[in-house]
C-alpha cells in the first residue's frame, strides 16, 4: 500500500494521503484528551509523542507537530500507524451517537419535573418547555417567576446549569417569547 505525503507551507504541518483512503465517516480533528475519544487512529498517532493536532478526513490525514518534533523521526511512525489502520479495515473516525429529538425532549421533560419544578414551585412559580431547537431549550416562567428579578439568574445559573450537565446536546436555555 502507498501513502503520499507532503510537508505544507507550515513546517509543522505534515499531509499524509493513503491510497486506498481512509474509513471516515465524518471529517474529525482531534487536539486533546476529549477530542481524541472520537478517532482511534489520532489516538495511536499522539502517542508518537510530540503532536499537537490531528485531522482525517476520507483522503487525508493531517498531522500537526509541536516545534520540539522532528519529521525525520515522526513521519515513518505515522505512515506506519496508517497503513497498519488501513489494513485493519477499522474506522479511523468513530461515528457520534447521536441522540433523536424525541429522546432528548423525553430527558428535558423529566429533570424539569423532577429536580427543576419543585424547586420553583417552592418560591410561587412553574415552568414549562415551550420548544427545543438546534440545542437551544425553551421555558416560559410562570406565577411568582414573571418579573422577578432573579427570573434571568435561576434560568441561567439553576435550569441550564442542570440540564446542560446531564443533557450534552443542550447548548443554551432561553426564556420562551410570545
Amino acid at each position: 500500500m502507498k501513502i503520499e505525503f507532503e510537508l505544507s507551507p507550515d513546517e509543522n504541518v505534515m499531509h499524509f494521503y493513503p491510497q486506498s483512503g481512509l474509513k471516515v465517516s465524518q471529517n474529525c480533528e482531534c487536539f486533546d484528551h476529549k477530542t481524541l475519544r472520537q478517532s482511534p487512529l489520532a489516538e495511536k498517532i499522539f502517542d508518537l509523542g510530540d503532536i499537537r493536532s490531528v485531522v482525517l478526513t476520507k483522503d487525508c490525514v493531517s498531522v500537526v507537530k509541536c516545534d520540539t518534533g522532528s519529521w525525520q523521526v515522526l513521519k515513518p511512525q505515522i505512515m506506519a500507524e496508517i497503513m497498519d489502520f488501513v489494513v485493519s479495515g477499522a474506522e479511523a473516525v468513530i461515528e457520534k451517537n447521536e441522540r433523536n429529538q424525541e429522546e432528548i425532549l423525553k430527558n428535558i421533560n423529566a429533570l424539569l419535573e423532577t429536580r427543576i419544578r419543585p424547586a420553583i414551585k417552592k418560591d410561587g412559580g412553574d415552568i414549562s418547555l415551550r420548544l427545543f431547537e438546534d440545542g437551544v431549550v425553551y421555558v416560559e416562567l410562570k406565577g411568582k417567576c414573571v418579573g422577578c428579578p432573579y427570573a434571568n439568574r435561576t434560568l441561567k445559573d439553576g435550569v441550564e446549569k442542570l440540564l446542560k450537565t446531564y443533557i450534552p446536546e443542550i447548548k443554551a436555555v432561553e426564556s420562551y417569547a410570545n
